[in-house]
C-alpha cells in the first residue's frame, strides 16, 4: 500500500470582501498542511471565484492526523508589487475528521474568520477535502506550470448566484474586551429582516467520533462509541463495570513522593519529570516532599523513556537522574490497589550512582484510576500555576435551601422617635422590614382602625425568605414610620439568629411568640415602656425550593429529608466528548494569535453539580468522564452546559474579582422520562447558541445516557402522585412570590458555589439554571403562541373535518357519519368504551413512528430561524434599555401593537363569559325574560321526552345537508349576541 496523502480541492468562494480600492478583488487561497504550503491561481476582479483546483500534500504519519490542522488563508493579490498581498479571510480546519482513503468526500461550505478583531472579513469558500493512497495521474501537488495548463484547457463555468440570503453568517465568537461595546451601536430599526439560515452544503467541523456534523445542522445524531474499552462484552475488563459509559483513555501516571540524602547544603529542591517534549515540574520545598502525580496521555507519548531529575529551585544543574523505560513500567487496572512507591537511587551526570535516592511510582493506567482527578496532565502544560487549580474536575453539592417564613402579626407599645414631637397631628405611617442576609422584605401600612391606637398596629403578613444550610444568617426584623418622602425613623428592632428557628414538616403553626425591640442609639432608662413586636417565625420544610424552572426542574423533592421517599433509579452520564466546537478566544502564545478553546463541561441533577476537567487548545475535546445521580422522579431534567474556561491567561490573574467569566458554548437538556429504562443512548447533540446575529451552533457534544430503574412499581407509582410536595397544594405560594423566591434561591447558590476551589461561576449557575428566563422577548412570545397554535390544531382540525362532513361534499362519508351518530343515540351505553378503544387503537398503531431519539433544542420551535435583526438585539440589550430614544420608542410601540392584540383577546373572551353572567341578571329584562322561559318550556320537554331524542334530533339537525339549512346566524346565537356586557361601562 503506497503513502497516503491529502488533497484538499478547493471549488469556489461567494460573497468575498473587495480591498483592491476598485470595489473588487483578486483572490487566490493558499493552504499549508504540516509546513507544506500550496496556493491556487489568482482570480483577476472577481468576488466569486471559482477555482476547482486541487492541492496535494503528503501525510508524514496517518495516526498522527488527530493533531494536526489545515490552515487555509485567502488573499487578494496586488498588481503593483511581486508577492504584495491583503488578507481576505482564514479558516483552521482539524483533520481528525477528514474522510479515509476509499470514503466518499463532499464538498463543504466554510465561514471566512478574521485574523484579528480589527479585520473586516465576510464571505464563504467550499472546500473539498478528502484523502488518498499512492500516487494520483490527476493531481497538482502545487506545480504552478500544471495549474495554468489546465486553466487554460479548462475553464470552469461559475455556479448559478441565486442563493439563500444569511443576514447573519456564522462566525466564530472571539473573546470580546467588554459587553458594553455592543450597546454604542444600536441597532437600524429601518426595514428588519428576518434571519434567515442557509439549508444548503454542510460545513466541515472536523468532528472526531466518527461523524462530520456541518454547522447548520440542527439535527440529533446517534453515535457509536467504543465504550467500556471494546465493542464486545467479554474484551472488557474491570473498569466495565463503573467505566462502562466512557472510552478509555491510556495515561502514564508518574508519582514523586519525596527525595532524601541530596548533596546540597540548603535551599530548596524539586522535581521534574520529563517525556518527550513535555516536562512537568514539581513546587519547591525545602523538605524535598512533594507527593504529587503527572499524568501524560498515552497519545502524546514521542519518546520510549520517561526522565525524573532532581534540580535545586532556579539553578538548571540537575543533581540526580533517574531514568524508566517504557516499555518495562506495568499496567494497573482499578479496583485493584494503588501501586506502592519505591525508593530509587539516582545517577549523576557522568551516569554514576549517587547517595541521593527518590521515591517514585510509574505506572500505565486509565480515567478509572484514583490519581487521574488531581493529577497533572500534559495537556494544561502551558496553563500558569494559578490557574491550575480551575481545569479539575470536580463535584460540587449545592445547600440545602429553605424557606424561610416570617408572620408578622402586630406590635405593642411603640414609642414614637424623637422626630414625633415635629410632626405633631400626623397619623403614622408605621410598617414592619425584615432582614435576612442581602433579602428584604416590607409589610403594607398598618391601616387603620379605630378599636386599636397608632402605638399597637397590626398587620397579619407573611414574608417569605430563602436560607440556606449551614444557617449562618441573622433574621433582622424591624419596625418603621415613615416621617417623610424617603425618610423612614426606626422605632424598635429584633435580631434573631436563623439556626434558632423552629423547623416545621407540614402545615400546623407553630407557637408565635413576643419578641422585645430594641431601640437604636437610645437607652432604656427606668420608667420607660418596653415595645415588642409579635412573631410566628418558622423554617417550611415541606417545600420543595425551586431554584430552577418548573418545567426544567432536576429535583422535587421537600427540603425537609424525612418527608423523602424512596429512590426509583439510577441516572448515569457518560460525557465523552465535543466536536467542531466555535474557537472561543486568541491564545496569544503562538505566533500571530490562533483561535483556541478550553472547554469543560458542567452537569447538574438535584443537589449535585459536576464539573470536568478543562481540555486546553482543542476544538474537539475528550473528555470521557462518568458520572451517577439517584432519581426520585422520572419526570425531572439533567442539564449539561458546556463552557470556555477564561480563567488560564495570566492576565486573568491581575483582574478584580468578578472580572473574568466564563463563555458560554451550548447546553443540552435530557427529560428522563422520555429515556427507556436499561438503554444506553449515545448520541452528539448540537450545542446551539443564541447571539445578536441569530441562532449559531458551537458544536456537537457527545453524551452516554442510561437511566436504570431500581423498582418497576415505585416507578409507575410516582406518575400519579403529585407532582410538588403536599405544601405546594395545602397552602399554595402565590405566582409573584414563586418567581421573586427562585431569583433569590439562585443567587443563594451562585454565592455558595462561588465558595468552592475552585469556584463555580455566578455566570455558569445562571446560565444552567435559567436566570433570566423571565425576562420580554419577542421571540419567545412568539414561539409561546405557535405552541398554543400547535397545541389546538387537533381542535382546529376536527372542526375543520366536522364542517365538511356538514358540507355533504362527500356524501358517503356524511351518511357513514350519520349512521354511526344515530348508533351512538340509541346505544349511549357504546360511546365511552368505543372512543377508549379507539384510543388505545391509535395509541398501539403510533408505537411504531415512537421517538427514538430524546429531545433536543429545536431552533424551528424556539422561533430562532426567522427571528428579526432586531428582536435579537432587544432580547440581548440589558435592563434597563441601553438603547438611544429612537430605538425605545420604536420597540415600545411594537410591544403595544403586540399587547392590543392580546388585549383584544382577552377583551373577547371577558366579553362572551359577561354574556352568560347576563342571562339571568335581569341586566336586560326582556332578554332574561325569554331566557326563563326558554328554561321552563325546556325543562318539561326534557321530562316528557327522552334525552336521547332530544340530542338525536339536535344532532340531525345540524347534519342535514346545506340545501336544508339557511346562512344566517342560528336564533340562539343571535340571542346570545344580543346580550349586554360590561364593555359599555368601559372608558
Amino acid at each position: 500500500m503506497g503513502k497516503e496523502k491529502l488533497v484538499v480541492e478547493v471549488v469556489a468562494a461567494h460573497n468575498l470582501m473587495p480591498k483592491d480600492g476598485q470595489g473588487s478583488s483578486s483572490p487566490f487561497v493558499e493552504v499549508e498542511f504540516e509546513h507544506q504550503k500550496r496556493r491556487t491561481l489568482a482570480k483577476h476582479k472577481d468576488l466569486n471565484p471559482v477555482w476547482n483546483e486541487r492541492l496535494v500534500f503528503s501525510v508524514s504519519d496517518p495516526a498522527d492526523l488527530p493533531y494536526r490542522a489545515i490552515d487555509v488563508g485567502v488573499y487578494n493579490e496586488r498588481e503593483s508589487g511581486i508577492g504584495g498581498r491583503n488578507f481576505l479571510g482564514k479558516i483552521r480546519i482539524p483533520a481528525s475528521g477528514v474522510p479515509a482513503p476509499g470514503e466518499d468526500a463532499v464538498p463543504q461550505l466554510f465561514t471566512l474568520e478574521k485574523r484579528s478583531l480589527f479585520s473586516h472579513i465576510r464571505g464563504e469558500i467550499s472546500l473539498k477535502i478528502y484523502r488518498i493512497t499512492g500516487g494520483d495521474p490527476g493531481s497538482t501537488a502545487g506545480n504552478i506550470d500544471q495549474r495554468i495548463t489546465k486553466a487554460k484547457e479548462h475553464v470552469p463555468e461559475k455556479p448559478q448566484t441565486k442563493q439563500q440570503v444569511v443576514t447573519a453568517p456564522i462566525q466564530p465568537v472571539l473573546k470580546q474586551p467588554e459587553p458594553a461595546a455592543r450597546h454604542a451601536d444600536p441597532v437600524p430599526i429601518a426595514a428588519p429582516q428576518p434571519v434567515v439560515l442557509p439549508t444548503g452544503p454542510e460545513i466541515y467541523s472536523g468532528a472526531g467520533f466518527g461523524t462530520s456534523a456541518g454547522v447548520h445542522d440542527f439535527s440529533l445524531k446517534e453515535t457509536k462509541p467504543r465504550l467500556g474499552g471494546g465493542a464486545g462484552a467479554g474484551s472488557r475488563d474491570k473498569t466495565s463495570s463503573t467505566y462502562d459509559l466512557v472510552e478509555q483513555m491510556q495515561y502514564l501516571y508518574v508519582r514523586v513522593v519525596r527525595a532524601r540524602e541530596l548533596s546540597i547544603n540548603s535551599g530548596e529542591c524539586l522535581a521534574e519529570v520529563k517525556l518527550g517534549n513535555y516536562r512537568g515540574v514539581t513546587r519547591s520545598t525545602p523538605a524535598s516532599h512533594w507527593d504529587q502525580v503527572f499524568a501524560f496521555s498515552k497519545d502524546t507519548i514521542q519518546s520510549s523513556v520517561i526522565e525524573i531529575f532532581l534540580k535545586e529551585r532556579e539553578k538548571d544543574e540537575f543533581i540526580g537522574r533517574l531514568t524508566f523505560d517504557l516499555s518495562e513500567i506495568p499496567r494497573r487496572v482499578p479496583p485493584d490497589s494503588t501501586l506502592a512507591p519505591q525508593w530509587y537511587r539516582m545517577e549523576d551526570k557522568k551516569g554514576e550512582k549517587t547517595k541521593s535516592e527518590i521515591m517514585v511510582s510509574v505506572w500505565f493506567g486509565t480515567q478509572a484510576d484514583e490519581a487521574f482527578s488531581e493529577a497533572w496532565h500534559s495537556r494544561a502544560a502551558g496553563v500558569h500555576a494559578d490557574g491550575l487549580s480551575s481545569i479539575k474536575s470536580k463535584v460540587y453539592l449545592s445547600p440545602k435551601l429553605w424557606y424561610l417564613r416570617v408572620s408578622i402579626i402586630e406590635a405593642q407599645d411603640l414609642i414614637p422617635g424623637e422626630k414625633g414631637a415635629v410632626t405633631i397631628g400626623r397619623y403614622p405611617e408605621v410598617f414592619a422590614k425584615a432582614q435576612v442576609g442581602n433579602q428584604l422584605l416590607r409589610t403594607r401600612f398598618a391601616p387603620i382602625t379605630s378599636n386599636r391606637s397608632p402605638a399597637n398596629p397590626v398587620w397579619n403578613e407573611d414574608l417569605l425568605f430563602v436560607v440556606a444550610e449551614p444557617f449562618e444568617d441573622y433574621l433582622l426584623v424591624s419596625v418603621e414610620d415613615r416621617v417623610g418622602p424617603n425618610r423612614d425613623e426606626v422605632l424598635g428592632r429584633v435580631l434573631i439568629p436563623v439556626s434558632a428557628i423552629e423547623r416545621r414538616w407540614d402545615n400546623k403553626l407553630v407557637v408565635s411568640r413576643w419578641f422585645g425591640l430594641d431601640r437604636p442609639h437610645v437607652g432604656s432608662g427606668p420608667g420607660r415602656f418596653g415595645s415588642r413586636v409579635h412573631l410566628r417565625v418558622c423554617l417550611d420544610g415541606g417545600y420543595h425550593v425551586l431554584d430552577e424552572t418548573t418545567m426544567y426542574s432536576s429535583d422535587l423533592r421537600p427540603t425537609a429529608k424525612q418527608l423523602w421517599k424512596q429512590h426509583v433509579g439510577v441516572l448515569e452520564l457518560g460525557i465523552l466528548g465535543a466536536s467542531g466546537l466555535m474557537p472561543m478566544k486568541l491564545r496569544e502564545a503562538t505566533k500571530g494569535g490562533t483561535a483556541t478553546t478550553d472547554a469543560y463541561c458542567v452537569a447538574k441533577y438535584g443537589q449535585k453539580w459536576i464539573r470536568t476537567r478543562t481540555v486546553v487548545d482543542s476544538v474537539s475535546p475528550r473528555w470521557n468522564e462518568q458520572y451517577t445521580w439517584e432519581v426520585f422522579d422520572p419526570c425531572t431534567v439533567i442539564t449539561i452546559g458546556v463552557f470556555d474556561n477564561c480563567h488560564l491567561d495570566k492576565n486573568a490573574v491581575n483582574l478584580p474579582a468578578g472580572g473574568v467569566r466564563d463563555t458560554r458554548i451550548g447546553k443540552v437538556r435530557i427529560r428522563l422520562s422520555t429515556l427507556e429504562a436499561d438503554r444506553v443512548y449515545t448520541h452528539a447533540y448540537p450545542l446551539l447558541m443564541l447571539h445578536p446575529s441569530g441562532v449559531k451552533k458551537m458544536g456537537e457534544l457527545h453524551l452516554a445516557v442510561r437511566f436504570s430503574c431500581a423498582n418497576v412499581a415505585n416507578m409507575l407509582n410516582a406518575y400519579v402522585c403529585p407532582l410538588l410536595p403536599k405544601m405546594h397544594y395545602v397552602e399554595p405560594l402565590l405566582v409573584r412570590q414563586v418567581e421573586n423566591l427562585r431569583y433569590q434561591a439562585t443567587n443563594v447558590v451562585a454565592v455558595r458555589l462561588g465558595r468552592a476551589e475552585p469556584p463555580l461561576g455566578r455566570e455558569v449557575v445562571e446560565y444552567m439554571l435559567d436566570h433570566g428566563s423571565h425576562m420580554w422577548s419577542m421571540r419567545r412570545s412568539k414561539a409561546h403562541f405557535f405552541r398554543l397554535v400547535s397545541v389546538l390544531s387537533g381542535l382546529i382540525a376536527f372542526g375543520r373535518w366536522l364542517e365538511s362532513v356538514r358540507s355533504w361534499q362527500r356524501p358517503v362519508r356524511s351518511v357513514i357519519v350519520v349512521l354511526i351518530y344515530i348508533v351512538f343515540v340509541l346505544l349511549p351505553e357504546l360511546i365511552v368504551p368505543t372512543g377508549l378503544l379507539a384510543m388505545a387503537f391509535v395509541g398501539l398503531w403510533r408505537y411504531r413512528s415512537r421517538p427514538r431519539h430524546p429531545p433536543h433544542m429545536d431552533t424551528r420551535l424556539s422561533q430562532a430561524e426567522t427571528v428579526y435583526a432586531d428582536e435579537l438585539d432587544e432580547e440581548f440589550d440589558s435592563f434597563p434599555t441601553s438603547r438611544s430614544a429612537e430605538v425605545v420608542r420604536m420597540r415600545y410601540d411594537r410591544l403595544r401593537s403586540v399587547a392590543g392584540r392580546v388585549q383584544t383577546v382577552v377583551g373577547d373572551l371577558a366579553t362572551q363569559a359577561e354574556r352568560f353572567q347576563a342571562l339571568i341578571s335581569w341586566r336586560d329584562p326582556r332578554a332574561t325574560f325569554i331566557f326563563l322561559v326558554f328554561c321552563l318550556v325546556t325543562g318539561v320537554m326534557c321530562f316528557a321526552v327522552p334525552a336521547r331524542v332530544l340530542v338525536g334530533i339536535w344532532g340531525l339537525y345540524e347534519l342535514r345537508p346545506p340545501k336544508f339549512r339557511t346562512r344566517l346566524p342560528s336564533p340562539a346565537m343571535s340571542f346570545f349576541r344580543r346580550l349586554p356586557t360590561k364593555a359599555d361601562s368601559l372608558l
